[in-house]
């Protein structure tokens, strides 16, 4: 039986591990923290816009860890801003959910276990060196470290660390496999050429705003409160956030909050005096990050050079990327289909057998692959790319490749010959 080592249990790892074990692999599942799902302990937002499109073709592939993030869900069919027929999975009960649901198919997993580097014979990897703890050797890996999470670029390109979810300074920073092992890498740049981009959201504990907006929330899953224009920081919104489909008037004219759980606020952070001026955020309080007042993660740094496949391209031939490792694509959804490629892959390379490649005439084919195309040139590195919104949606549509029509997506993926693909045992 191959071995797959699949390294960041965001989730884009945890999704490549799932399929890796699903198409027959012994799978080990590494995270430096003491949680999995990086960034996914404070998102939440799944199926708004193209997003429905992408679950949809991903589940009936066979991505059952979708169904997860279903079961997980507080509230469906949400509308705001620009977004429609959205869910919100609480952000306290997807982790467990996710642990079990891997530990169910039998996937090892680490936490408190830090890859800081790894073994190479000839052009392969043979194991990672993992801090505290005995190396992992495999016959396949998985870089699932993702983009952010070094404290250095959160201070150089950002407004200093933000305290956030990542927790670098408790369980260390990411250590990349593809810097380690050679593989070319590229920075994420904003509009105006400087580097990388701040995560576009943060947390505020509900019991420190008004309760007629709390019950608002929990009915609608949406509230949006008006922000009075002494009050109003246009500049951030526009040209620092990550996602940038949420760069619009409205969430400059308001607060823009959904109900995950705790309260998520649209915005990549607000000054907590500031805050405090808007009618039913006189005593608000950040959950994460913890001086949201101040600034957020930044991340898209380090993209690594792939195949369409998610093989990473260089000196080792037995490494494949997930999550926003392959690339500038923003969301859960997104590092899902990432991730189910790059694990299933794993196994297919281990075992001999030719990589899958998502065809175009599926959303999930026409956007890893076009973003992988567009990750090659400079100027393609300057955009966010996302099922939900700005350019990769509009591209989206104008190929009719957006519906909410679950049976015409289903013939999508009969038609592309692709039915249950993740739930192929291949061993």
């Amino acid at each position: 039986m191959p071995r797959v080592v699949v390294v960041g249990g965001g989730w884009g790892g945890c999704a490549a591990a799932a399929a890796a074990r699903k198409a027959g692999a012994e799978v080990v599942l590494i995270e430096r923290a003491d949680m999995l799902l990086g960034t996914g302990l404070v998102g939440g937002i799944f199926r708004n816009n193209g997003r429905f499109t992408a679950a949809e073709e991903m589940l009936e592939m066979g991505a059952d860890i979708f169904a997860v993030m279903d079961r997980c869900a507080i509230h469906t069919n949400v509308e705001f801003p620009g977004h429609k027929h959205a869910s919100l999975y609480s952000v306290y009960k997807i982790e467990p959910a996710v642990r079990e649901y891997l530990t169910g198919l039998g996937v090892q997993i680490m936490t408190n276990a830090r890859v800081i580097d790894v073994a190479k014979e000839k052009d392969k990897i043979v194991c990672v060196v993992v801090e505290k703890h005995e190396p992992v050797r495999g016959d396949v890996f998985v870089d699932a470290t993702g983009t952010s999470a070094v404290p250095a670029n959160c201070t150089k390109y950002g407004n200093g660390c933000a305290m956030c979810i990542l927790r670098c300074h408790s369980f260390g920073p990411r250590v990349s496999l593809t810097t380690r092992v050679g593989v070319e890498e590229w920075i994420g740049k904003k509009p105006d050429g400087s580097l990388g981009a701040m995560s576009g959201s943060c947390k505020l504990c509900k019991d420190s705003i008004d309760p007629s907006i709390v019950r608002e929330l929990e009915e609608k899953g949406c509230a949006l409160v008006p922000v009075p224009e002494h009050v109003r920081e246009e500049e951030k919104l526009l040209s620092m956030k990550a996602c940038q489909q949420y760069a619009l008037p409205e969430f400059i004219e308001n607060l823009v909050l959904l109900d995950t759980g705790p309260v998520k606020l649209m915005t990549p952070f607000f000054p907590l005096e500031q805050l405090r001026k808007i009618p039913g955020m006189e005593r608000a309080r950040y959950e994460d990050p913890i001086a949201g007042g101040k600034g957020n993660s930044m991340r898209y740094f380090g993209f690594a050079n792939c195949t369409p496949e998610l093989q990473a391209i260089g000196p080792v031939d037995n490494l494949f990327c997930a999550g926003e490792k392959a690339g500038a694509m923003v969301g859960h959804t997104e590092a899902i289909v990432t991730g189910s490629l790059a694990g299933h892959n794993a196994v297919r390379k281990a075992i001999g057998e030719k990589l899958l490649r998502y065809p175009d005439e599926l959303a999930v084919g026409d956007f890893v692959n076009h973003v992988i195309e567009e990750m090659k040139k400079e100027e393609g590195r300057q955009y966010k790319y996302t099922f939900s919104g700005s350019i990769y949606f509009k591209r989206m549509v104008q190929k009719n490749l957006y519906t909410t029509n679950v049976e015409e997506i289903k013939k999508r993926v009969h038609n592309a010959n692709l039915k249950d693909i993740f739930n192929t045992k291949l061993v």
